[in-house]
């Protein structure tokens, strides 16, 4: 009964604000027009369709208000008026009562409020669909009082969401059927999508590990501040870390005036994103103004501050590199070896013509280049890029949603920071020393280091291997043939072994050589 008053709300909602004006066109079903616009009858359509949406997201509930904010990055599939409406979605949510949070927590560690911590403020700091916040003091195993912040997940979320999300599922089907458009736009692959997301940042465990790797991976940046986990005091409901203190992004006048260099922060900012993205692999993927703040704190004056680690995205080496060459391809306007590299990473068909592509992204690209970050959109760049992707049937990978909605967030914190901010130079140098790092002998040396054991597994078992091979029954022709085969490839693991151990030679020599020009005083 509750699943079906919810779908009668969803429908009247959408009839409400028009959104089946958005699918009229192509229904194929001529009745069902003349039914929607009955139901639908003095509704106001004055509003654009992009407005219209968000606000009808907005009146559904926080669960379907979070679906626009993941929507929204999806700009491969929507227009560009719809993407830009829905990335104004923000997540203030009214807070649940303290009371439930703290019936949460003392559910969670199975012990009183009071016993856990030294003070707790009962007031939230801040409200989202997922969860609330709440500062508190606790003390360590030390006796050491530490200010902590409280993340409580909202009560009963798991079956709303479950309800919410099977009811998208149907209304994405609906989509699916009714209009041509809608098969475009692949309402059941967003859905699943949204659906990952969603479960993923319900458990605040995942979330402390998240920050727990990020921490590790930006220590000695000296760019970042991210909140230390306390494991004692985390579980699936409910998680407790270090409070941070610092002054929201978004305040950039409060900032100027206690001496923060804002364009320096801005060009801090870039840094931080590709070094994620390309040193780790492993970046936080919501990095819109609400969880950023500024230290203002003098041993870590003007470093970024990062919140909320619900959404990360990770990129595999592969990923990595492809993306590094089309940006480093791009930063240079050679536009055939961007072409060259979606081809042969198989994102285009392998019939394209790499002089017709070439020639589309250089229409979309270079008007782009030498201005300030005032004069342009990333988001345009993007979804001209998008529009030509269709048109030369590019496969949008999935693994690179997320770099696309981080990179429309660095898009929007540099142009509140500093507009004059020239996102390609300041990123160029960045990736042409990560591309040297790759292909360098530095490179060489850990790709060494890693195979060296495979190796040493190997090379007793190839005499039994060779042995084996040889007793097998095969006609002279193909026993010769794979016998070359064979000898060639114990021949590249001896090279690869001599190298190994020329290297280990060399290094031993000269750190030696180093040792004695160091007593000789010749340093």
């Amino acid at each position: 009964m509750n699943r079906l008053l919810r779908g009668g709300f969803i429908l009247f909602i959408v009839l409400r604000y028009g959104l089946d004006e958005l699918v009229l066109t192509s229904f194929q079903k001529p009745w069902l027009r003349v039914l929607a616009r009955m139901i639908s009858m003095g509704r106001d359509l004055t509003a654009p369709r992009g407005q219209r949406i968000r606000e009808a997201l907005e009146r559904l509930g926080p669960i379907f208000v979070k679906f626009g904010q993941v929507l929204s990055t999806r700009r491969d599939l929507l227009p560009t008026d719809i993407a830009d409406e829905l990335a104004q979605l923000q997540d203030n949510v009214p807070p649940f009562p303290s009371e439930v949070a703290i019936a949460t927590i003392e559910r969670a560690f199975k012990r009183k409020v009071d016993d856990i911590f030294v003070q707790f403020d009962r007031q939230p700091v801040a409200s989202a669909s997922i969860a609330q916040v709440h500062f508190a003091v606790l003390k360590d195993k030390l006796g050491v009082e530490r200010d902590v912040a409280v993340k409580v997940l909202r009560p009963e979320m798991l079956p709303v969401i479950e309800k919410d999300l099977s009811l998208m599922r149907m209304m994405a089907g609906w989509v699916e059927g009714l209009s041509a458009d809608g098969k475009r736009l692949k309402p059941k692959e967003v859905v699943s999508e949204f659906d990952k997301y969603l479960h993923d940042e319900l458990d605040l465990v995942r979330e402390a590990s998240n920050a727990a790797q990020l921490r590790r991976n930006m220590d000695g940046l000296n760019l970042v501040l991210i909140p230390e986990m306390i494991w004692d005091f985390c579980h699936t409901e409910v998680i407790v870390m270090e409070r941070m203190i610092g002054v929201p992004i978004s305040q950039i006048e409060r900032l100027r005036d206690a001496g923060v260099n804002i364009p320096q922060l801005a060009r801090d900012g870039v840094t931080l994103f590709f070094t994620q993205v390309f040193r780790d692999g492993f970046f936080h993927a919501d990095m819109h103004p609400g969880n950023i703040q500024v230290s203002l704190a003098p041993n870590t004056f003007g470093r970024y501050i990062s919140l909320d680690f619900g959404i990360v995205g990770t990129l595999t080496e592969f990923d990595k590199e492809y993306l590094a060459q089309n940006f480093t391809a791009f930063f240079r306007r050679d536009y055939k070896r961007v072409s060259e590299l979606h081809i042969e990473s198989g994102w285009v068909p392998a019939d394209t013509r790499v002089d017709e592509l070439e020639s589309a992204i250089r229409a979309v690209c270079e008007p782009y280049f030498d201005r300030p970050l005032k004069e342009i959109s990333l988001g345009m760049v993007l979804m001209r890029l998008f529009q030509t992707s269709r048109r030369f049937h590019v496969e949008i990978q999935p693994q690179l949603v997320l770099l696309q909605k981080t990179l429309l967030n660095i898009e929007g914190l540099g142009r509140q920071l500093d507009p004059e901010l020239d996102l390609w130079n300041t990123a160029k140098p960045f990736l042409e020393k990560w591309m040297i790092d790759q292909l360098g002998p530095k490179k060489l040396l850990l790709e060494l280091r890693d195979q060296a054991p495979q190796y040493a597994k190997l090379l007793p078992q190839l005499p039994r291997l060779l042995h084996d091979f040889l007793k097998q029954p095969r006609s002279d022709l193909e026993e010769r043939k794979n016998l070359a085969n064979l000898i060639a490839e114990q021949r590249r693991t001896n090279h690869t072994l001599q190298t190994i151990l020329y290297l280990c030679i060399g290094f031993v020599v000269a750190s030696v050589a180093l040792q004695l020009l160091w007593h000789l005083d010749l340093f």
